[in-house]
């Protein structure tokens, strides 16, 4: 009973997450899907040529490549991702995402 509740707070309806946020010409687009206490999901959308500078954050996060190519830098590392293919950052761990080709990606951030 409890879960029916939970869902009943959103449409049951399917949607192609890649459709769901547009690019913008020269910028970063972002569109939170799911913001909770143990975690988030977060569309965005790289124009080609844009970037998030190096970073940290204190939580594990699993980035999927919806569409397009991007490089992916953490602690150092650099990991080339297409279309379909994801990596887990992990938490503590300075990274930055830079975009080869406009790209689309799924961002899930773990927080417990």
């Amino acid at each position: 009973m409890e879960i029916r509740k939970e869902v009943s707070k959103y449409p049951l309806e399917k949607f192609a997450a890649k459709s769901a946020i547009d690019y913008q010409a020269g910028a970063v687009v972002s569109k939170t899907l799911l913001n909770r206490p143990f975690g988030t999901i977060t569309l965005f959308a790289f124009d080609e040529g844009q970037g998030l500078s190096e970073h940290t954050a204190p939580f594990d996060a699993v980035v999927e490549l919806l569409e397009g190519e991007a490089d992916i830098t953490i602690s150092g590392q650099i990991f080339h991702l297409v279309s379909g293919e994801m990596i887990i950052m992990p938490a503590g761990e300075p990274h930055a995402l830079q975009a080869v080709k406009s790209f689309k990606m799924l961002l899930i951030m773990i927080k417990s």
